[in-house]
Formats: structure tokens, C-alpha cells, sequence
């Protein structure tokens, strides 16, 4: 692995740990305040009002840190651009709340409209770049590979807009999305460097370093939040850089806790319409089941960060 590589990581280390003080005072100003929901777990009404769109400052890390290494490692550029197209997705998202104070953001056609355009290109993309293709990696075969042919640009957006969910669903402790994502871009760095692709090692890098320089801030008790401008752009590198890597398939080991939240909610509510109001889990997403059980923040987020770690343990032996 080149030594180079490991640059990325401390550069948007320093330019996150460094942008997020110099934010907050300015999101506090702005008057962007985090609405919390009434019906959510009552301990959480205490974080009205603390800044959001935090994911600002960690995705200006990335993007700097990009730029500066994008001329020797221009293959970083798909990754990074679908990475900063669901962020302006999740800003817009973030704007229309916040700022305009409507309740829901983007009306749900708008957004997945928004999705289905950005993934459409990057699906056309991968499929007609030759050193990606239609071809993925399957898990625990030694390395070989499947051709996916014609079912490849479905499975892409199978992988992008779940991906995507889930770790949306994750964002809902105070650095519970952070610590956990930031695990997988690390994983996404080492086995990139390791395997020749040195434009998402750049990528993951960055966005490694960027996400520990804002948990700084954002981890118990979180001074900002990143908002769905950070936590949309997480789901978007985390499944381009595992399309980009031939590794969409990984995303359900290493990702395995993005698909538990989500699972969570679905099971939750498919239950509630099923039995006309009784709830399988005491509040979903299922972090949230943990503290009305009695977990503090800090612990679900050491557990849930622990078992990412493990799982990309998993994911590399099946590598």
C-alpha cells in the first residue's frame, strides 16, 4: 500500500476537527436547530435546538482533501461525486426543514426522484467502465467473480437506495453514525489500498479521517448533528465505494448494522398494521429499542461501533 495513501486520512482529519468549531457558532446564529419529535424517546428533547447540517463540515474535508490528491488519483472522482450528490440531496432535505420550517423536507417523490437520477448515471457509469463492468465479487468464493449482465443496474440501486436508508436510520444517537461508518470507510481504505484502487483508498481515506476530526463534536453529548446533508452522503459513499470496489454484495456483512435499523422499522411497522397497534420492538429504529431498555448512548454506540469493526473482520475473510 502506498505511503501517500495515508495522507488523505490526516489531512481531512485536521480540516474537520478544525471546520466543526468554526461552524457551530455560525449554524447557532443561522438558527439551525435540530426539530426533535414529540413522539420519540422523551430523554431527547433536551438536543432541541442544537445545530444541525454539521455534515457541512466533514463533507468540505473530504472535498478538499479530493481535490488535492484528484490529479494523481482521478478514478476517485465517481465515488466522491456520488458521495457529494446525495449530500446536496440531504442539504436540500436539511434547508426545506429547517430553515423554511416544512416539517418533512423534500416531499418523498421529489427526493427519491432526486436518487433515481443521480444513481441512473452512476449505474450507467459503472456498467460501461471497463475495469468495473457488470461483474461483482461473491462473498466467501475465493475472490471470483459473478456477471450480473442485465440485472447489474437494478442491483445497483438496490444497493445505493438501501444502502442509503440505512444509514440514515443509523444517524439517531449522538455519534452512533459516525463511529459506525467511519469503521467501514476504514475497511473500504485498507482493502482498496491493498487491491490497487487507489482513487477510492483517496476517498475512504478522507472521509475516514474527516468523520473522527467531526466526532469531536459529535459524539455524547453531540454539540452539532450532521443532518441528512451528512447522513446522505455517508449511505452514498459507502455504496459507491463498495460498487466501485465490485464488493455491492459486502454491504449486507460489513454494512450488516445499517440493515438492521432498517429491517427494524419495517418489521416494526408491518407488525403494528398486522396486529392493529401492538409494537414488536419498544420504538424503532432499533437503537432506539436499546435505550427504553435501559442503554445509555455511549454504550449502544461502543456495541453497535464494536460489532462493525468484527463485522469487517468478517468481511475481509470473505474477501
Amino acid at each position: 500500500m502506498e505511503p501517500l495513501l495515508f495522507l488523505p486520512v490526516l489531512i481531512a482529519f485536521v480540516l474537520s476537527a478544525v471546520l466543526c468549531p468554526v461552524l457551530i457558532p455560525v449554524l447557532r446564529k443561522l438558527k439551525f436547530g435540530q426539530q426533535v419529535r414529540a413522539e420519540g424517546n422523551p430523554e431527547h428533547l433536551k438536543k432541541q435546538g442544537t445545530p444541525t447540517m454539521g455534515g457541512i463540515a466533514f463533507l468540505a474535508a473530504v472535498l478538499v482533501t479530493c481535490l488535492a490528491f484528484v490529479f494523481i488519483y482521478p478514478r476517485l472522482l465517481p465515488v466522491l461525486l456520488l458521495t457529494l450528490g446525495f449530500g446536496a440531496i440531504g442539504f436540500a432535505d436539511d434547508f426545506l426543514k429547517v430553515v423554511k420550517k416544512q416539517s418533512e423536507g423534500f416531499k418523498p417523490l421529489q427526493k427519491l426522484v432526486c436518487q433515481f437520477v443521480i444513481t441512473g448515471l452512476f449505474a450507467w457509469y459503472c456498467a460501461a467502465d471497463p475495469e468495473i463492468g457488470t461483474g461483482v465479487i461473491i462473498p466467501f468464493a475465493g475472490g471470483q467473480e459473478w456477471d450480473m449482465g442485465w440485472l447489474y443496474i437494478p442491483f445497483v440501486f438496490f444497493v445505493v437506495l438501501g444502502t442509503d436508508n440505512g444509514v440514515n436510520f443509523t444517524d439517531g444517537l449522538d455519534g452512533l453514525c459516525g463511529s459506525v461508518t467511519a469503521v467501514v470507510a476504514l475497511f473500504f481504505f485498507l482493502v482498496a489500498g491493498v487491491s490497487g484502487n487507489p482513487g477510492v483508498s483517496v476517498v475512504s481515506g478522507a472521509v475516514a479521517g474527516a468523520l473522527m476530526g467531526f466526532l469531536i463534536s459529535n459524539a455524547f453529548p453531540a454539540k452539532v448533528f450532521m443532518g441528512d446533508t451528512g447522513a446522505l452522503a455517508l449511505g452514498g459513499f459507502v455504496a459507491s465505494a463498495a460498487l466501485v470496489l465490485k464488493m455491492g454484495w459486502f454491504v449486507l456483512i460489513i454494512g450488516l448494522v445499517y440493515a438492521v435499523e432498517v429491517l427494524s422499522v419495517i418489521l416494526q411497522v408491518s407488525y403494528f398494521k398486522l396486529t392493529h397497534g401492538k409494537r414488536l420492538f419498544r420504538m424503532a429504529p432499533i437503537h432506539h429499542h436499546f435505550e427504553l431498555c435501559g442503554y445509555s448512548e455511549t454504550r449502544i454506540v461502543t456495541l453497535f461501533t464494536a460489532v462493525t469493526v468484527l463485522l469487517c473482520m468478517l468481511g475481509y475473510i470473505a474477501l
